[in-house]
């Protein structure tokens, strides 16, 4: 689910189901298929920590939309491409979207 706010994640949790997307969920948890939930908001509080917890428990794959540097983007577009390459990883779809990590950072003289 992308994006996935927290009042989705909260029901989603709760076993609430009112919404296809939130059925979509809990049919993925119940049946133990992969279910990536892409949170994107910020600052979390206990509750949402608790619900995130709970949820990745039964299976879920939480993933935060929080882009990484590492790879010295240029571009709003690179961030994006960043955090969908990840989910695609997780889905096990092949991409080109960003190289995959090597080991070797190029930006701090391949440290």
């Amino acid at each position: 689910i992308i994006p996935c706010s927290m009042g989705t994640i909260g029901r989603v949790a709760a076993g609430i189901s009112s919404t296809l997307i939130e059925r979509g969920a809990d049919v993925c948890l119940k049946e133990r298929r992969k279910l990536i939930l892409v949170v994107r908001e910020t600052p979390l509080g206990l509750i949402h920590l608790e619900n995130l917890t709970k949820l990745a428990q039964a299976g879920a794959t939480i993933l935060p939309a929080s882009p990484s540097f590492y790879h010295q983007p240029k571009s709003i577009a690179e961030l994006v491409d960043f955090v969908v390459a990840r989910v695609l990883d997780h889905m096990g779809i092949a991409h080109s979207l960003v190289a995959p990590w090597g080991g070797v950072n190029p930006g701090n003289g391949g440290v």
